[in-house]
């Protein structure tokens, strides 16, 4: 089978990646002339790095990866602590694959291996923007930028928030902006040499902050910074920001995050954070959507990836089984929708619950959180319909 998939971000070079392994004829369509990511740390749970490591890239991902010993939420003033749970061997031993932290522009990287299949390599095209896809009586077409149209038997457009593909098939969908912003910001590791290896969310009024490390060996504590912005009428979602507005959003909180942010290195970015109401369809005839081109979420359950890298996994086994191009992404769609859509709903829960007043509400929270924490495996067990659920084998509808 021939399938074209469009967008070479994190779904589209793992679904790229899996359907040739699978011996599909891919190409993959970028409108980039270089292989890139925006942004700087992603986080990688064992949902998506068992996928990864199906695709040969478990040792790469290992090599560039940070395992962090646990996960912690903290109180914004004093950095009480809400909520801790195990990671590293914990994670290992209850889901069978790590959980890592991976600066994005090695994972692109490591995700680009897996484009070279010895016997059937992805057949790669850069700087092609996508102009328009059509359905054929027995397949799609897209038409590029540079006029020459590519023909396939099934087409996936994995091309983002903004997806050309999705734009051809629905129309014009407006993202929903979610009225957070995020700073995004680095701090080399020799500034914060003692700072502990963990996943650590600071939960305060209208705010919080997520620290990890990322990079070969830990080379920067990544930082991920959500204030409120009533409005964002920047043609941009991402654009330059300034250290110190980003260090008065947080002047009164506890001594520890100014610690943080008095290592802050230039540049830091602000990040208007956008999602869109679940579809009723990713698919018509011969094309479907995978990733942010179908399911875009606000990043406070840290799964957007995860579930790009799962429709890649669930795609590939749909295609594989047949019986034809059309059902098989169809099955697909009914696959993967009720699921993206259930971390859609319950990633934009959060832009409350992360974000209470001190008060009644926030100190219930606090006390629902702190039942779940503990040093044992047993303590991850409210994780597990996310990170446990195996793309590789879970039973598909029929």
């Amino acid at each position: 089978m021939r399938v074209i998939v469009v967008g070479a971000g994190i779904g589209g070079l793992t679904a790229a990646g899996l359907l040739a392994r699978a011996g599909h004829e891919t190409v993959l369509v970028e409108k980039a002339r270089a292989f890139g990511e925006v942004g700087a740390g992603i986080q990688i749970a064992p949902n998506a790095s068992r996928v990864l490591a199906s695709l040969g890239l478990g040792e790469p991902l290992a090599a560039v990866g940070t395992t962090a010993e646990r996960v912690v939420y903290r109180r914004w003033r004093d950095d009480a602590e809400i909520l801790a749970s195990p990671i590293g061997d914990a994670h290992l031993e209850r889901y069978g694959h790590p959980y890592f932290n991976v600066y994005r522009p090695d994972l692109i990287e490591v995700l680009r291996q897996g484009l070279t299949h010895p016997e059937r390599p992805v057949e790669v095209r850069l700087g092609a923007e996508v102009l328009d896809v059509a359905t054929t009586a027995d397949g799609a077409t897209v038409a590029p930028a540079d006029g020459e149209v590519l023909a396939a038997d099934v087409i996936v457009g994995a091309d983002g928030i903004k997806s050309a593909v999705r734009t051809a098939l629905f129309g014009a969908m407006p993202g929903r902006f979610s009225g957070w912003l995020a700073y995004r910001a680095l701090v080399p590791r020799d500034r914060v040499p003692d700072w502990p290896i963990e996943i650590t969310n600071r939960l305060g009024p209208d705010r919080h902050l997520v620290s990890y490390f990322v990079g070969r060996d830990q080379r920067y504590l990544n930082l991920v910074c959500v204030v409120p912005e009533p409005s964002w009428d920047l043609e941009s979602w991402t654009e330059p920001g300034e250290l110190a507005d980003l260090r008065d959003h947080f002047a009164d909180w506890s001594p520890a995050v100014q610690a943080i942010l008095d290592e802050v290195v230039e540049p830091v970015h602000r990040w208007a954070l956008y999602d869109r109401e679940p579809l009723d369809a990713w698919t018509r005839g011969r094309v479907t959507l995978l990733g942010d081109a179908c399911h875009p979420m606000v990043p406070f359950m840290a799964q957007g990836a995860c579930m790009a890298i799962e429709d890649a996994a669930v795609l590939t086994r749909c295609l594989d089984d047949g019986p034809t191009p059309g059902a098989a992404i169809a099955r697909y769609e009914r696959a993967r929708l009720p699921r993206t859509a259930d971390l859609q709903r319950r990633s934009w829960r959060n832009c409350t619950v992360f974000h209470l007043p001190d008060g009644p509400e926030q100190r219930a929270r606090d006390a629902r959180m702190g039942e779940r924490s503990g040093s044992g495996a047993e303590a991850l067990a409210a994780f597990d319909d996310v990170q446990g659920y195996d793309a590789l084998s879970v039973p598909l509808p029929r």
